[in-house]
């Protein structure tokens, strides 16, 4: 067993509360949203630290090429990257996790964390965590839990046999509590015995598969059973999806922890948000004297207590007497909510989602392995895209039925083979790559390269693509 803990980054989800800046293709988790870094970013960083193994990470299939990215950027390299077949809810996904982690190493320490937190003071935490670590080695399963400073109905919370004090050490967890309407939450705030939940576990990985062969056997057998039929993909481990189809879509919580016994629970003190909504990120951000916060190209003309937040460098933000509001541009969608309301966005995603609203789920930017598109112009029969690829990368060999396509270089040098013709373009020259021709991009250069590509054509469809070879291995209708 080793002494080292290992932290298990749960990466999979889709930040519904943040959007439009967050979406189902490009959740909170890989946006920069209170800083320079990603959140899943900033808690890779969080446990850099000797104490700490390689993360594990599991997330879905369709972020796998953006995880990997991201932990290139910041040098850090996970043990492994699980890949779920289907999301599943937290109780599937460590599950697996603990599964695989025992295999390499019967009996470790596993920190469970969400990938898309803030916290404040990372060596704080950290010490927490260690200051758990006797507990979670003596058989405990170990949550973490903040203290309050208001009565959060956002938060699920934690009731304590006794008041809190100042102690350090893992106390007795008496229950698990819903999130509260505000009377409940203003009662447990005063009442002294209650923390809020943040989701974060340590335990063994011996005592958790314990948890759920006790209280969860079916789940433990069909994540057993993903994990034994897994196939290696790459640089990460495809789960199998029949197994894994079986699961139950439930919540650790839910499967294990309002079950069991061994339950322990450490009081924290410092920084933390789980950034569940436009409010959150409006109190992480510190607003000033007025209650301001104002993000990107935004003016604020005698408001209070509002945030406004522009993405886009190509357009200006504007607010004139708001109070209480929440308004954030991006370049395809807005928001404009009551503050009091920040928990609803995500019933404005359903709304729009049901009514075939694009934007309800997709950004108008598209990551790939190889870099990233973006429209610009669509219009009958043809379709202008903004193309970045970095360096290093190439996109598939391909071919349309539909298409033609026309690539301008605008920055670096691009590698071309159009059919048996290979050819270096640079910046202000241009290709031409005629319907049906078998065709590929690559990026030799040590600087990102962007172009122009307009298409035309009869049809512009993602899905029409035939892919001859690819060195990320996806299937057919794949971009790039």
């Amino acid at each position: 067993m080793t002494s080292q803990i290992t932290p298990v980054l749960l990466c999979g989800g889709s930040g519904t509360r943040l959007w439009p800046l967050s979406r189902k293709s490009y959740p909170k988790q890989f946006a920069p949203i209170t800083g320079d870094a990603s959140l899943f970013q900033a808690s890779a960083r969080r446990f850099a630290a000797p104490e700490f193994a390689a993360p594990l990470v599991i997330t879905g299939a369709e972020f796998r090429f953006i995880v990997t990215e991201q932990l290139a950027d910041i040098g850090v390299s996970p043990s492994a990257i699980l890949i779920e077949p289907a999301a599943r809810n937290t109780a599937p996904a460590i599950c697996a996790a603990a599964l695989a982690l025992d295999a390499g190493a019967p009996g470790a320490l596993m920190l469970v964390a969400p990938s898309d937190h803030v916290i404040a003071d990372p060596a704080r935490f950290r010490a927490a965590v260690l200051a758990a670590a006797p507990a979670a080695r003596a058989g405990q399963m170990v949550t973490f839990g903040i203290r309050p400073d208001r009565p959060e109905t956002g938060y699920g919370w934690l009731e304590l046999d006794a008041p809190l004090t100042d102690v350090t050490a893992p106390l007795p967890l008496r229950a698990f509590v819903e999130k509260p309407d505000v009377a409940t939450a203003t009662a447990m705030l005063e009442g002294g015995r209650h923390l809020w939940n943040a989701g974060i576990f340590l335990f063994s990985t011996t005592t958790i598969l314990a948890a759920f062969r006790e209280h969860a056997p079916a789940l433990l057998d069909g994540a057993t059973a993903a994990l034994a039929q897994a196939e290696p993909d790459l640089a990460f481990t495809r789960l199998a999806p029949a197994p894994w189809a079986g699961l139950e879509d439930i919540s650790i919580d839910y499967a294990v922890m309002e079950r069991a016994q061994n339950l322990s629970v450490l009081p924290y003190a410092g920084g933390w948000s789980d950034l569940g909504g436009w409010d959150a990120v409006w109190r992480e951000d510190a607003p000033d004297a007025q209650g301001m916060v104002t993000t990107g190209p935004a003016t604020a003309l005698d408001c209070r207590n509002t945030l406004l937040r522009a993405e886009s460098p190509d357009q200006h933000l504007v607010g004139i007497g708001l109070e209480d509001i929440i308004a954030v541009a991006m370049p395809d969608a807005v928001l404009v909510a009551h503050k009091d309301r920040a928990q609803d966005v995500r019933l404005a995603v359903q709304t729009l989602k049901a009514a075939g609203v694009v934007q309800a789920e997709t950004l108008p930017r598209d990551y790939r392995p190889w870099g990233w598109y973006e429209s610009l112009v669509v219009g009958p029969r043809f379709q202008v895209k903004r193309i970045v690829v970095h360096p290093g990368a190439a996109l598939s060999l391909q071919s349309h039925h539909h298409r033609a396509e026309h690539w301008i270089v605008v920055a670096g040098t691009a590698k071309v083979t159009v059919d048996d013709s290979v050819q270096l373009v640079s910046e202000n020259q241009s290709v031409f790559i005629p319907l049906g021709a078998v065709h590929r991009m690559e990026n030799p250069g040590k600087l990102p390269l962007t172009l122009i590509e307009v298409q035309t054509g009869a049809y512009l469809g993602e899905d029409d693509i035939i892919r001859y070879d690819d060195v990320y291995a996806r299937g057919q209708g794949a971009r790039g």
